[in-house]
C-alpha cells in the first residue's frame, strides 16, 4: 500500500479571536453600583420628558454660569461695595450701561451679576447645612421612636410655631450682620420642615418586609439605616433639597432687604434694599429695581420647577395620578 504523498505547503490555520465579555456584577458592592447607575439613567430619562423640569434647568443653568464666570463678565467693582464711581449717577440703561448705574454711579449689571455669586453660595451652603440637620433629626426621630422622638419632635415643633421672619430678625440683630449671619440663620430656621417630611417617610419603611427579614438577620441599626432607610429616603432627600435652595435664596433676599445682610457683599437683596433707601421706585429708577428682582423670581422659579418635575418623577403615587 502506497504512502500518502505529503504536502509541503503550510496549512492555514484560523487566527486566534479573542471575545471579551463583560462579567456581570457579583459582589454587592458591584450589583448596588450598577442598580444606581441604572436608576440615575432611569430618573434622567424621564427628566428630560418633562418640559417644566428642562424648562428650570436650562434657568438654572444660566444663572450657575453667570455665578462661576462673573469675574470675566464684570469687573470687580461690583464684588466691593464701597467701590469708588465707575460712572454717571442714576444713568438710565444705555450701551455703555445696559442696566443703567445707581446712586454712587456703579453699573447695576455689573451689581447684579456679582450679586448672582452671593445669592447662590448662600442658598447652597444654607440648604446643605438645614438638610443635614433635618435628615439627621429626622432619622433618628422615625426610626428610633420612643422619648428620642419626642423630645425631637417636641423641639421641631417650637421652631414651626415661632415665625420666621420675626425669629430671623432677632437672630441676625443679636449675632451681628454678616455673610455667615445669614447662612446661620437661615439654615437654624429651615429644618424643621424637612425633618418632619423624612421622619413620616422613615417610619413608613421601618416597617417594610426587607427591614423586618434583614433585622432578623441580626444586621445593626447603622446598617438597616444606610443600607435600607436611607437609599430609600434618597429621592425625597434631594427633592426637597432642590424645593429649599428656593426657599433659601428667598429667605437671603428678604433679611439683606431688611438690612440684616452682610454690608460688605454684594447680593441681590443688599442691591433692593439701597435702591429703596435712595426712593428709586418712588422716583422712576426702575432699572435700580428691576433686575435683581427678577432674578430672585427667575432663580426661585426655576429651583421649583426642578423640584416639582423631580418629586412627579421620583414619587410613583404623583406620576400613577
Amino acid at each position: 500500500m502506497r504512502p500518502r504523498p505529503t504536502s509541503t505547503e503550510p496549512v492555514a490555520t484560523a487566527p486566534d479571536v479573542h471575545i471579551e465579555v463583560k462579567e456581570p456584577p457579583r459582589t454587592p458592592k458591584q450589583i448596588a453600583r450598577a442598580r444606581r447607575k441604572a436608576a440615575a439613567k432611569r430618573v434622567w430619562r424621564e427628566y428630560r420628558k418633562n418640559t417644566m423640569g428642562m424648562a428650570g434647568l436650562i434657568i438654572l443653568g444660566f444663572f450657575v454660569f453667570v455665578a462661576i464666570f462673573a469675574p470675566l463678565l464684570a469687573s470687580s467693582c461690583g464684588l466691593d461695595p464701597t467701590c469708588p464711581s465707575t460712572g454717571p449717577q442714576l444713568h438710565a440703561p444705555s450701551l455703555k450701561y445696559p442696566l443703567g448705574t445707581d446712586d454712587l454711579g456703579r453699573s447695576v449689571l455689573t451689581l447684579t451679576i456679582w450679586g448672582t455669586r452671593i445669592s447662590m453660595i448662600v442658598g447652597l451652603v444654607s440648604t446643605a447645612i438645614t438638610i443635614l440637620i433635618g435628615v439627621t433629626i429626622g432619622l433618628i426621630a422615625g426610626y428610633y421612636g420612643a422619648w428620642r422622638e419626642t423630645v425631637l419632635m417636641r423641639l421641631t415643633d417650637w421652631f414651626l410655631v415661632i415665625p420666621f421672619l420675626p425669629l430671623a430678625i432677632v437672630l441676625a440683630t443679636l449675632l451681628g450682620p454678616s455673610f455667615y449671619t445669614v447662612i446661620f440663620v437661615i439654615a437654624i430656621t429651615s429644618w424643621p420642615s424637612a425633618a418632619r417630611v423624612i421622619r413620616a417617610q422613615v417610619l413608613s419603611l421601618k416597617t417594610r418586609p426587607y427591614v423586618e427579614r434583614a433585622r432578623a438577620l441580626g444586621a445593626s441599626d447603622w446598617h438597616l439605616v444606610t443600607r435600607h432607610i436611607l437609599p430609600n429616603v434618597g429621592p425625597l432627600i434631594f427633592a426637597n433639597t432642590v424645593l429649599t435652595v428656593a426657599v433659601a435664596i428667598l429667605y437671603e433676599s428678604t433679611l439683606s432687604f431688611l438690612g440684616l445682610g452682610d454690608p460688605l457683599h454684594t447680593s441681590w437683596g443688599t442691591i433692593l434694599e439701597n435702591s429703596f433707601g435712595a426712593g428709586a421706585p418712588f422716583a422712576g429708577n426702575w432699572w435700580w429695581v428691576v433686575p435683581p428682582g427678577l432674578a430672585i423670581v427667575l432663580v426661585v422659579l426655576s429651583f421649583t420647577m426642578i423640584g416639582y418635575a423631580l418629586d412627579d418623577i421620583l414619587n410613583p403615587k404623583l406620576r400613577a395620578r
